[in-house]
């Protein structure tokens, strides 16, 4: 089950996104006196029994939070209204904490690293389609095929319709009626940013550069919004997507270990930021 909730104290009020099935909690944003802040954080932890709980923090907020336990992972410039949100950990279990898969992530990020960004966006032959309601089986048949496990329920057409209709931009490639690559920006226009998400293509239609244009399409689209700080939570074993963001001039902001299940097990992931009002 995965829910948000708003929990109210005396003098603070915590956002907290609650993810049974990835076993942790995210503190997506917060206010009011910090001390209760984190008592607040503490209790929903201890109710829900989780492995990791996660918080966004404030710059002016970080060293508290490091005090508390929690351990920096990553880090976006820009993402609350301009100024950077600091990604916080706090493990409850040791193994949780320990990743099967840091050696070889960290030579993948490695060779990405030595890739030079490209200077314009890439152009190819490809049609991009921007998704509808109407397309929400097509898209969920993908993910389906691409992911055997994933972290929110793509593969149900009646929760990838619920995304479209709350603003969540698709973009999509087809070939003789059926959908062989697609992406999203998932759009917060409280702290006008956007994350790159739900990237997926048919194994027989990789390495051709679609994932590239797909997402400097939806670059295009954040920017006729003025939405200005985009970033994506990247599997940290995947080098074509990592080198997709890394060529289209993203920065490496960290990586969030165990973050969540997805493909085949729980993985590691690297966050990827661009400010999109820098070019």
């Amino acid at each position: 089950m995965q829910f948000s909730k708003e929990i109210t104290g005396k003098k603070a009020v915590v956002n907290i996104y609650c993810d049974s099935f990835n076993e942790r909690i995210r503190v997506d944003s917060y206010s009011g006196k910090l001390e209760e802040v984190n008592q607040i954080i503490d209790k929903a932890a201890n109710a829900s029994a989780v492995e990791k709980v996660i918080v966004k923090s404030q710059t002016e907020h970080l060293h508290a939070f490091l005090e508390k336990g929690y351990e920096l992972e990553a880090f976006i410039k820009g993402y609350f209204h301009g100024s950077d949100a600091y990604f916080l950990a706090k493990f409850l279990t040791v193994e949780r904490k320990l990743s099967s898969e840091w050696e070889k992530s960290n030579k993948i990020l490695g060779e990405v690293q030595q890739l030079k960004p490209e200077e314009k966006h890439p152009l190819y032959s490809y049609n991009l389609q921007k998704a509808g309601k109407g397309d929400a089986e097509r898209l969920a048949g993908l993910y389906e095929k691409v992911f055997p496990v994933y972290p929110v329920p793509m593969q149900d057409p009646e929760y990838v319709q619920k995304s479209i209709e709350g603003g969540t931009v698709f973009l999509f490639v087809e070939k003789s009626g059926e959908i062989i690559s697609a992406a999203s920006a998932e759009i917060d226009q409280g702290l006008r940013c956007a994350e790159l998400t739900d990237c997926a293509t048919l194994p027989a239609f990789r390495g051709g550069g679609l994932m590239k244009q797909l997402l400097a399409g939806l670059e295009e689209e954040l920017e006729k919004q003025h939405i200005y700080c985009a970033y994506t939570i990247a599997r940290s074993l995947s080098y074509g997507m990592n080198a997709a963001f890394k060529q289209l001039g993203y920065r490496y902001g960290g990586r969030l270990v165990n973050n969540c299940y997805i493909f085949d097990k729980m993985e590691d992931m690297n966050i990827w930021w661009k400010d999109l009002s820098d070019g």
